[in-house]
């Protein structure tokens, strides 16, 4: 047996580099190290009452069995209205895929769309995963560099230079991860025409919609209908351990999506998608008040680093994450972030780990109390003293 290998789709396939940092510092909070957490993008707050309650009440009311296969109805229904109420725009509940989580719609969704060979254009910096969704296909990732001086937004001129006749979509995300910036309607306007002169499909990640603190954020289908749309329940409504995410998809792919979520998944959970369904009903107060809470927890760390001598050209306005330019300090974002690690006990997430690109860069997340994010600039800036 010893001469049977690991699959070959499994050998380009790189590890989370985020999770490798938070596995480090389990280790070291095991061995009784106190680590401030500003590497994880997940909410500290609590999952909203509500949305406790619903998913109690469900279980009493025995909706544990399965569902459509694209997702409870209701759930459907109330995902389609909350498109309506948010960005004006029409989502039939058949054009939705109930999830759990958005990787798995991600998954689904390039082994639909992509055949091998294909290629997908993505920025760089980039969501860390997205590669490998990718690859996993059979596809390739198309990198587009993007800058911070720019806000590190992708320009229509960058992208079409990448467009081959093997394109077939191009990746957008906004609020992004790891950079907190926000696309503007009218660059959202200008990619889609590109796309629709080029034949070509966007798929947009939106799943740090809700998490704004300036400006208005937008949906693709504002702009197009040929477009996908990743979303979910993880960031916005503090929901990330129950898994539950959706795709939108135009009709002619739903079928082929439907068909591999039953082989694959099956459905989502069932509880969680009555959970879901009130969270996108009921649970409007709890997310501003976490929003308000967030966004005092930006600009306080925003203040902070700039003090610092941390590069933050463009002040990121979404999502939960600050990208700081450690150039001056370091080329190497990987070992810095350990040496911050071992040294100052604070987590960081390396640049490296979102492409090329975000090399010499380092990923904070404010999604950690006031108090515990003071005590972190604190070590860190203790940290950077001593290495001047």
């Amino acid at each position: 047996m010893d001469n049977i290998q690991v699959a070959k789709r499994c050998e380009s396939i790189t590890p989370f580099m985020v999770m490798e940092i938070m596995e480090k510092i389990y280790k070291m909070e095991s061995d009784g190290i106190d680590v401030i957490h500003l590497e994880i993008g997940e909410p500290d707050f609590n999952t909203p009452a509500c949305i406790k309650d619903a998913t109690i009440q469900a279980f009493n009311d025995n909706e544990t069995s399965y569902t459509h296969s694209l997702g409870d109805i209701r759930l459907r229904e109330a995902i389609s209205q909350w498109h309506k109420d948010k960005y004006n725009t029409i989502v039939n509940p058949d054009n939705i895929l109930v999830t759990s989580g958005t990787s798995p719609a991600m998954l689904l969704l390039f082994s639909v769309l992509v055949n091998p060979g294909d290629e997908v254009i993505i920025s760089d910096p980039h969501y860390a995963c997205y590669p490998n969704f990718i690859k996993f296909s059979g596809a390739i990732p198309v990198t587009v560099p993007v800058y911070e001086n720019e806000g590190f937004q992708y320009t229509p001129d960058a992208i079409k230079a990448k467009i081959t006749p093997k394109t077939k979509a191009i990746l957008i995300n906004s609020p992004s991860n790891p950079t907190g910036n926000i696309m503007s309607k009218k660059r959202m306007e200008e990619i889609s025409t590109l796309a629709g002169k080029e034949g070509i499909y966007i798929i947009s990640d939106e799943i740090y919609h809700g998490l704004v603190y300036e400006g208005i954020e937008h949906s693709i289908l504002e702009c197009t209908e040929n477009a996908f749309v990743f979303n979910g329940f993880s960031k916005l409504f503090a929901m990330t351990g129950l898994r539950l995410g959706y795709l939108i998809a135009p009709k002619k792919f739903m079928r082929s999506l439907q068909i591999l979520h039953q082989n694959f998944f099956i459905c989502a959970n069932a509880t969680i998608q009555i959970a879901g369904t009130k969270a996108l009903k009921h649970a409007d107060k709890e997310t501003s008040h976490m929003n308000e809470r967030y966004n005092e927890r930006r600009i306080y760390m925003i203040e902070r680093l700039k003090k610092m001598d941390l590069g933050i050209k463009v002040e990121p306005t979404g999502a939960f994450y600050i990208f700081v330019n450690i150039k001056h300090f370091s080329t190497d974002s990987f070992g810095f972030a350990i040496d911050i690690l071992n040294k100052a006990h604070v987590g960081v997430t390396p640049g490296i780990g979102f492409g090329a690109n975000g090399e010499g860069y380092l990923r904070l997340s404010y999604a950690n109390s006031l108090d515990n994010i003071k005590t972190g600039l604190d070590r860190l800036e203790d940290y950077f003293n001593n290495i001047k």
